[in-house]
């Protein structure tokens, strides 16, 4: 593909991102993407087979991104401590910068999606698993380490993490408020057993700090 075409492609695709974004895979329209790139039918379709074939790869390109957002994240600090709490900042801030409007793209996909188009499920477990492995080879060094409670297995802590994490952004969505998340970041701190200092809850700085 010439530099041209894979630009032309990569302004479809961050199109509909936006577009699923704002609207959800089912609201999102060819027309919006077209409007918003200036692009004509005959090159969306070039591209792509119809309005899934690039709403996949929107979603795709969303979850390479993401796995790249954990794992920068869960690369700071030195102890698994400090690599989940740069994590749990993280979190907070992106939502926070969004005005908590919009959710988590990957939650509203799987709710709205998974029992109406299984290409669209599979490709949102695969960004869930991908993102509780993630979690779990932190839960799984802090465990070994005595720094983090070992009753439950790591990759279920991590499933559970992600549960809650995700209820967490729900709820400040509805609110329009940090309190919710933040709330649900300090809980799943605790119920991890973070550390020998897991009384206290994580630094999180934001509008309530």
């Amino acid at each position: 593909m010439q530099e041209r075409g894979r630009q032309t492609r990569a302004r479809l695709i961050e199109a509909m991102r936006r577009a699923i974004h704002d609207k959800g895979v089912s609201r999102a329209s060819v027309g919006d993407v077209l409007k918003a790139t200036g692009a004509k039918k005959g090159s969306l379709y070039f591209h792509f087979q119809d309005k899934d074939d690039l709403a996949l790869a929107a979603l795709n390109e969303a979850g390479e991104d993401f796995h790249d957002f954990v794992a920068e994240a869960l690369s700071r600090g030195a102890t698994p401590e400090e690599k989940l709490e740069a994590f749990f900042q993280e979190v907070l801030a992106q939502h926070s910068a969004k005005g908590f409007v919009g959710g988590c793209v990957f939650g509203n996909t799987s709710l709205e999606m998974a029992d109406a188009d299984a290409r669209y499920a599979e490709l949102m477990q695969d960004v869930f698993e991908d993102w509780a492995g993630q979690l779990a080879a932190v839960i799984g060094t802090a465990q070994e380490a005595g720094r983090m409670r070992p009753d439950v297995p790591a990759r279920s802590l991590a499933r559970q993490a992600l549960a809650t994490i995700e209820g967490g952004i729900m709820f400040a969505r509805l609110s329009k408020s940090e309190q919710p998340l933040r709330e649900t970041l300090e809980t799943l701190w605790a119920l991890l057993g973070a550390g020998d200092d897991s009384a206290r809850a994580p630094r999180l700085t934001g509008a309530s700090a």
